[in-house]
């Protein structure tokens, strides 16, 4: 309960936790911002560790000189590609050696199949989009992976998706993380970039449910 508490903590916080170890730690922050960025998007259980509020923070943290703007993004980009490679990966790998294919009862081939199809022909924007959608931008690279995307196209995206959503994010930040209303209002923002794309993708899939039902 207390590591949940901490998480809830540093997520609502982050620009009060990222600052103090800047000033104890310096360019130290970059090797941990990258630990963080690759991990929630490169290890499929761990979802839930701040992303967009993160990127917006590491902004507005450049934008008052604290952090170097360039270096942040190059960084924070890289780690989104190689994180999105990684789950890929670990899709790719283990998800037939956990079903083991059509030896095992648990393996739908025909649900593969659609979802191999659905992947090649929609994997691109699917892998954008998850981007900018907390926890669903873990799962969708690990499903890509299992369901086969072939490699050079699922990259292609990765890199357009981690581009547009890095970049994107940081330079909002850096723009407007630092104007008084913004800081005061900070936690509120955070929380409607947590929620907000989450309900979306609810709306998403109830609507997508009715429409198979009718």
């Amino acid at each position: 309960m207390d590591i949940i508490t901490a998480l809830f903590d540093f997520i609502l916080h982050v620009d009060k936790h990222l600052e103090l170890f800047i000033q104890s730690y310096g360019a130290w922050v970059y090797a941990l911002l990258f630990l963080i960025i690759f991990v929630e998007t490169g290890v499929v259980v761990m979802p839930f560790l701040p992303g967009d509020s993160l990127l917006f923070v590491v902004g507005a943290m450049c934008g008052v000189g604290l952090m170097s703007y360039p270096l942040s993004v190059a960084l924070l980009l890289t780690a989104a590609i190689l994180g999105n490679q990684s789950n890929y990966t670990i899709g790719h790998y283990f998800g037939p050696r956990v079903f083991k294919w059509d030896d095992s009862r648990w393996f739908n081939k025909k649900a593969f199949d659609q979802a191999h199809a659905f992947y090649e022909k929609y994997g691109g924007i699917t892998i954008v989009a998850a981007r900018f959608m907390p926890f669903l931008r873990t799962f969708a690279p690990f499903v890509a992976g299992v369901a086969q995307m072939t490699r050079s196209r699922f990259t292609l995206f990765d890199v357009v998706g981690g581009t547009l959503w890095v970049g994107g994010i940081v330079t909002v930040g850096y723009f407007f993380g630092n104007i008084a209303w913004v800081k005061l209002h900070l936690d509120k923002i955070i929380w409607s970039m947590i929620l907000v794309p989450g309900l979306l993708v609810l709306l998403g899939a109830w609507k997508s449910r009715r429409k198979a039902v009718q």
